[in-house]
């Protein structure tokens, strides 16, 4: 607990496997199979204040989806259906009164069986809800980050699905993640086993050159991030050129302009990499021009794509 506030973390209430309970009372066994082997699926959420003044939580049932999805892959049977964890979600975020915020939706493997054989241990579920601002920092986000390759490689796709969002996965992100800090920088890109871009550590990654909007294709070894889908929309809309192929470290080097997007880091400009000046060494045009789109979406100032909103109230304190 004291680690969680030291953190900035804490909140009133977590829903842990169909019910609500205080937040320093959701705790679990010693024995809880994935704290041991890593084997849960999860997902991260943000909901906004919108312009009208109403809140929404951006991309929920995609989300809901996904998470679904993670389980599937892993063969995990989430006992709940996607509409109560859907309706979970709102109501952990009005349990902790917050009008804006970011969710964390956990299915976990409970205490039973221990060795890579779970068995019959009980498939868990908890949503978590806390506030959350800027992920690689707001100066990062209006300046633009530095970022490394990393001496680590993405997850081959035949050696753990790549389209899951399992826990178990994320300590390849962390290792990156903690090198990249360690020698000075703000976030790392992680190559895929054949020496191609893959993604960053928690986001995935753009490139634009000559106006054209370079990515990783789907197909390779990347989560297939609602916050990239998001972003591949607006591009077309917006009419710019988009090209879905294999990038190599030295084409993000030249290019124009690079950023980074998901949930948490939304769209975060990168100046540098590997010690290198991306374009002028400022957020180009491009990506401010798809940053602020995003964030006129996502916060409800433009209402095109009003299905991707689902509203909610909190009642005052």
């Amino acid at each position: 607990m004291a680690d969680d506030a030291a953190a900035g973390i804490h909140g009133e209430a977590i829903w842990l496997d169909g019910k609500f309970v205080a937040w320093d009372d959701a705790h679990v066994h010693v024995l809880t199979h994935t704290l041991h082997y890593g084997l849960g699926v999860f997902e991260g959420i943000r909901c906004y204040r919108t312009s009208d003044g109403r809140s929404a939580v951006f991309r929920l049932s995609e989300h809901i989806d996904r998470l679904f999805d993670s389980a599937h892959i892993n063969l995990l049977e989430i006992p709940f259906s996607r509409e109560q964890v859907l309706d979970a979600c709102l109501e952990t975020l009005r349990r902790n009164h917050l009008d804006e915020g970011y969710l964390r939706p956990l299915v976990f493997l409970g205490a039973g069986a221990m060795g890579l054989n779970p068995g019959a241990n009980p498939v868990r579920v908890a949503v978590i809800a806390w506030e959350w601002g800027a992920y690689l920092g707001e100066e990062g986000m209006e300046r633009g980050i530095r970022a490394k390759v990393s001496s680590f490689s993405r997850h081959h796709v035949n050696s753990k699905m790549t389209k899951g969002k399992t826990c178990g996965d994320y300590v390849n992100s962390i290792l990156a993640k903690r090198e990249a800090l360690v020698d000075g920088y703000d976030e790392a890109l992680l190559l895929d086993t054949q020496g191609y871009v893959c993604e960053a550590s928690g986001e995935n990654i753009f490139a634009v050159t000559d106006g054209i909007l370079y990515t990783p294709a789907f197909g390779g070894a990347i989560l297939g991030g609602i916050t990239r889908n998001t972003m591949l929309t607006l591009a077309r809309e917006q009419g710019l050129e988009v090209k879905e192929e294999p990038i190599t470290r030295d084409m993000l080097y030249m290019s124009d302009e690079v950023f980074m997007c998901g949930t948490a880091a939304e769209v975060t400009p990168v100046r540098e990499i590997d010690r290198r000046m991306i374009g002028n060494g400022k957020p180009g045009p491009v990506t401010l021009q798809l940053q602020s789109r995003y964030f006129d979406v996502v916060k409800g100032a433009d209402t095109s794509h009003s299905d991707w909103y689902t509203y909610y109230s909190v009642a005052p304190l």
